[in-house]
């Protein structure tokens, strides 16, 4: 049996109606950015803001989605795309089930942002851009990752040998060198939901 063999099921109930259930619209709020560029903070603070709210919500976490459903993967340039389809799909599943999603996710290839995207409807996806520089990220470097890169210990490092494209057209962008992530949770909301 083959791809050719499979036919999608389409079912009576479909994603507005679930998303209706939950009084909400459904979406995915995609977090992009260098590591230790806020994305996991960020995604944190929203939900709780969100939560708060009584809206339903799933994060998608670049480490935690690499502990389980691709723990297979590794950093080479082919593993890092496969991870964001991963990654892409299961978010499409949960926004067809009624949820904001938030996922944050290095996803350092513009194109495969842009397949991301591809795969829901208009307005179902927000890009966000967390912006800092690789200096910024850096100094902050929670994980001791950028310091392990340096030395070597690290290879396929974003920000250090291996790039980072940036969104040319984001849906919003997040300075998170100039702004607290308060602030940029709140330009989340008045801007995006």
């Amino acid at each position: 049996m083959g791809d050719g063999d499979l036919t999608w099921q389409d079912f009576d109930i479909g994603g507005e109606t679930r998303a209706a259930l939950k009084g909400q619209r459904a979406c995915c709020l995609w977090l992009t950015g260098l590591p230790a560029s806020g994305k996991t903070t960020l995604a944190n603070l929203l939900e709780r803001r969100l939560v708060a709210e009584g809206r339903h919500t799933y994060p998608l976490d670049g480490d935690n989605v690499r502990h389980g459903l691709n723990r297979d993967l590794g950093f080479s340039e082919a593993d890092r795309v496969e991870n964001i389809r991963r990654v892409a799909e299961v978010a499409r599943l949960m926004v067809d089930a009624g949820l904001i999603v938030i996922v944050s996710l290095i996803s350092p290839f513009r194109s495969e942002r842009d397949a991301a995207r591809r795969l829901f409807a208009p307005g179902d996806f927000k890009e966000i851009f967390v912006d800092a520089s690789v200096e910024t990220c850096a100094a902050r470097d929670p994980k001791g990752l950028y310091a392990r890169a340096a030395r070597g210990e690290i290879r396929n490092f974003t920000g250090v040998d291996s790039p980072y494209e940036r969104p040319e057209h984001p849906d919003l962008r997040l300075d998170t060198e100039t702004r607290s992530p308060e602030e940029c949770v709140e330009l989340v909301m008045r801007t995006l939901l």
